[in-house]
C-alpha cells in the first residue's frame, strides 16, 4: 500500500508515518497473510527536509511581523510628534495620505522577500519550482494587505505603545493558525474559520504552491482573491476612520 504525502505541508509526514505503523484489520474468515507493507512517498519534498517546508512560509511570517509593526504606529507617531498638524494643512486627501505612508514599506517588503528567498536558496537549497513573477505578485498583494492592517490598527490606537500591543496580538494567531506550524486541514473548524480572516493563511498557500509545487496564479486565484478582499476592506476601514484633524 502507498501513502502519498504533500511534502510542502508541515507535520504531514509524521502523521503518515503513524498511519503506516497502524495494524490493518482483516475480514473475518480471511486467510492469514503477511504484515502489509506501507510505502510513504513524499511529493514536492522527496528528501523530506524541514527547511523546504519552513523557509517559504517564513517569508510570510517575517513580513507579517515587520509590515504590521511598521505601519501600526504610523498615524500615532505623527500625532505624538506634532507632525500631524502639518499633514492636516496639506491639500492631499485621506486616501493619498495613507497611500503615501504605505508605498515606502512596500519596497522594503519586496527587498525582505528577496533576501529571505535568496538565503533559503543559498544556505538551505530550497527550490523555486514556479515562476518568480507569480511569487512576487502574490507577495506584493500580501505586503499591501499586511500594511493595510497596520494602518487600520494605527487609526484605532491612541499611543505607539497601544499600537504595538495590538500589532503583537495579531501575530500569534497568524503564526499558530495560518498553517505555518501545523497543517491547516487538521485544525478544528473554529480555528479554520479564524484562520480564514488572517492574510498569512492565504499567502502561505500561495507561496508554497508557487515555490514548491509549481502552481500558477491562475491555480492560486482563490487565496489571491481573499488577499485582495482583505486589502480593500482594511484600507477602506483605515481611510474611513482617519480624520484630518487632531481631535
Amino acid at each position: 500500500m502507498q501513502l502519498l504525502v504533500d511534502g510542502s505541508q508541515p507535520s504531514l509526514e509524521g502523521l503518515a508515518q503513524g498511519l503506516g505503523s497502524m495494524p490493518v484489520l482483516k475480514r473475518a474468515g480471511a486467510r492469514a497473510a503477511g504484515i502489509p507493507h506501507f510505502e510513504i512517498r513524499t511529493e514536492y519534498n522527496p528528501a523530506r527536509r524541514t527547511a523546504v517546508q519552513i523557509v517559504p512560509a517564513l517569508v510570510g511570517v517575517i513580513l507579517t511581523m515587520t509590515m504590521v509593526l511598521f505601519t501600526s504606529g504610523a498615524i500615532v507617531r505623527e500625532r505624538e510628534r506634532g507632525n500631524l498638524e502639518l499633514l492636516i494643512t496639506t491639500p492631499v486627501t485621506r486616501g493619498q495620505l495613507l497611500t503615501g505612508k504605505v508605498l515606502p514599506y512596500v519596497a522594503i517588503g519586496l527587498i525582505q522577500t528577496t533576501l529571505i528567498l535568496g538565503v533559503g536558496r543559498i544556505l538551505f537549497g530550497v527550490p523555486m519550482v514556479g515562476s518568480l513573477v507569480d511569487l512576487y505578485v502574490g507577495a506584493l498583494v500580501f505586503i499591501a494587505a499586511a500594511l493595510a492592517l497596520g494602518l487600520f490598527i494605527s487609526t484605532i490606537a491612541q499611543t505607539q505603545f497601544q499600537a504595538f500591543q495590538m500589532a503583537f496580538v495579531t501575530m500569534l494567531p497568524s503564526i499558530l493558525l495560518s498553517g505555518f506550524m501545523f497543517p491547516f486541514e487538521g485544525m478544528p473548524a473554529i480555528a479554520q474559520a479564524i484562520a480564514q480572516l488572517l492574510p498569512l493563511t492565504h499567502f502561505n498557500e500561495i507561496i508554497r504552491g508557487v515555490a514548491l509545487r509549481g502552481a500558477t496564479l491562475a491555480d492560486m486565484q482563490v487565496p489571491l482573491l481573499k488577499l485582495v478582499i482583505f486589502l480593500v476592506l482594511m484600507f477602506s476601514l483605515a481611510a474611513s476612520r482617519f480624520r484630518k484633524r487632531l481631535d
